[in-house]
């Protein structure tokens, strides 16, 4: 599956609501596609094309899940408010992929691990922090 990219947006004929459009662009700055968030919070993809389309907020149990995998408050999904990252940890398409790898036996888990640790050290080497401290 590829990435998802704003040029496989389908155009909408109408504006978005505003809490509509919050959420399509949180769910687009972490890089993932209707299908890809509903997968990881467990609903049908319709129901993130409604609420994309809407502006009401999804249902109550719903929130703290779109809110961890998109790496915000609940404050955000609620209320559009803070709009800032609540966690610096990883979001979308990272959680997927450390939650197939939590599912394998904990010695390939620990070999995932070292892998990744290691590319870590070795980006962090090539790549210094800028001046604002971003790692992008």
């Amino acid at each position: 599956m590829q990435p998802y990219n704003a040029n496989m947006a389908r155009k909408l004929n109408r504006e978005r609501p505003k809490y509509g459009q919050l959420l399509a662009d949180l769910r687009k700055e972490v890089g993932l596609s209707q299908s890809e968030l509903s997968s990881l919070v467990g609903v049908p993809q319709s129901n993130i094309a409604y609420w994309e389309l809407g502006d009401k907020p999804p249902r109550s149990e719903v929130i703290p899940k779109l809110a961890k995998v998109l790496g915000v408050s609940t404050d955000t999904i609620l209320f559009g408010t803070a709009t800032k990252r609540k966690q610096s940890g990883p979001v979308g398409k990272t959680i997927k992929t450390f939650e197939e790898v939590s599912k394998l036996p904990r010695r390939q888990q620990e070999k995932i691990v070292e892998i990744v640790a290691a590319l870590v050290n070795q980006f962090k080497l090539t790549h210094p922090p800028s001046e604002s401290g971003d790692h992008k």
